[in-house]
């Protein structure tokens, strides 16, 4: 059963944690915010929730409009999750929320794709422009640059002038420290071609 709590104050901010101040919901939105996903792509992304809590995560959330479910027309797909308009308005927050952490000691090993593409397009660290070819834990991101920002949406981009595949904490290795390339690629943690160091270097 779902474990929410209500604050019972009038306050605003009370009553939008009313809504995500439960554990993991702002985490569940933080993973919606770049496209929809299966409950099992959830799960992965946030291995610390177990499968009830993020069941009654995303039924709250749902309840509350932050989330829609999307069934899919093909009886053997799994069913989606993805933003409402009300959900989206969330992201600012998560921004502001992510800014504040990143001044905090790092705790933990475990980085969700999500998140660490977040960063690459909130950090405003310059990258050359282009387009890329991003795969980490088997899923493929388009990400765009171009006159200083840096765009990231789900999905193979078609042409693309340069890709790299590998996983998140990897990645996130990589843009603290792009010289690591080569020898990451020759360990087998990372597959590139093209000129991806334009991206990690900025």
């Amino acid at each position: 059963m779902p474990t929410s709590r209500r604050y019972g104050d009038a306050c605003p901010i009370a009553r939008a944690l009313d809504v995500v101040g439960e554990r993991w919901a702002l985490l569940v939105v933080r993973e919606l915010l770049l496209g929809p996903l299966r409950f099992a792509d959830l799960r992965r992304a946030l291995p610390g929730a177990s499968s009830n809590m993020l069941t009654d995560r995303l039924r709250e959330l749902e309840t509350n409009g932050v989330l829609v479910r999307r069934r899919p027309a093909a009886p053997a797909a799994a069913t989606g999750y993805e933003l409402t308009d009300t959900g989206r308005r969330l992201e600012p927050v998560l921004d502001a929320l992510g800014a504040f952490g990143s001044t905090l000691p790092a705790t933990g090993a475990h980085l969700s794709a999500t998140s660490v593409l977040l960063y690459l397009r909130g950090s405003g660290r310059p990258r050359a422009a282009g387009t890329y070819r991003l795969e980490l834990d088997d899923r493929v991101f388009t990400v765009r640059s171009h006159d200083g920002r840096v765009v990231v949406v789900p999905g193979e981009p078609g042409t693309a002038d340069a890709s790299l595949r590998t996983d998140p904490v990897t990645f996130n290795a990589l843009l603290a420290d792009p010289d690591a390339l080569p020898g990451l690629v020759a360990g087998g943690s990372a597959a590139a071609t093209g000129a991806v160091d334009r991206l990690l270097a900025g």
